[in-house]
């Protein structure tokens, strides 16, 4: 039998060590049920989350890419997202947890947006150019070049925002305006939201919400 040298079983081992490790950390979405029940009261039994016109929202997390919902779990327990509330509840999870959760909630069917009812045929109309064609006489990219046609989603750096609710969408755009948020590495969403003025931004949320998400993270 050949020896394996040092340098090759130091590499072996490493190969194990990843190995396990994602696999320790792949969800289990039967688990992530009954870890999400703390999540229950915010995001609601089916993952859809609320839309209070006037107040605070929180999203829909039903269909959003599992990755995607595990790594705004662990901004907020490094510090890195900012929200009272969701820091104290992700810090009751541990990565495990987490990941059981990001898968529960990835497989859950979309449930539709909310806020985007009331606006009249211009506002949508502007959030719809912002959207798929953006407008370059302001410098704004269109949501479309990252969160992919028809704001689906593109895997986990872009989640899919077709679907989402207009209170919340309005906020983080706000939250990225002013240096509240700043969890992007490449700051795209701070540069791009900074060019938009209150109006297209209630805009482009309210197309949002109206737009039909995909169904599942299969779909994205």
């Amino acid at each position: 039998m050949k020896t394996v040298h040092g340098g090759r079983l130091s590499l072996l081992l490493g190969a194990c060590i990843i190995a396990s490790t994602s696999v320790a950390q792949e969800g289990d979405a039967e688990r992530g049920e009954a870890a999400s029940a703390t999540c229950v009261a915010c995001h609601q039994a089916n993952g859809g989350g609320m839309n209070i016109s006037g107040g605070e929202s929180w999203p829909r997390l039903a269909g959003l890419n599992s990755n995607y919902i595990a790594k705004q779990l662990h901004d907020f327990k490094a510090g890195d997202r900012q929200n009272a509330t969701m820091v104290t509840f992700a810090n009751m999870l541990d990565d495990q947890q987490i990941a059981d959760v990001a898968a529960y909630y990835s497989q859950l069917p979309a449930t539709p947006g909310q806020g985007g009812d009331n606006a009249d045929e211009a506002l949508l109309a502007r959030g719809e150019q912002l959207a798929e064609r953006g407008d370059w006489n302001a410098y704004i990219v269109s949501c479309k070049s990252c969160h992919g046609p028809g704001g689906q989603g593109v895997g986990e750096t872009f989640p899919g925002i077709a679907g989402q609710h207009a209170g919340y969408i309005s906020a983080q755009l706000n939250a990225w305006k002013s240096d509240t948020r700043s969890n992007d590495p490449q700051n795209l969403m701070g540069a791009i939201a900074k060019r938009m003025s209150e109006e297209d931004i209630q805009a482009v949320s309210a197309w949002y919400a109206t737009q039909p998400a995909a169904e599942g993270e299969a779909a994205q």
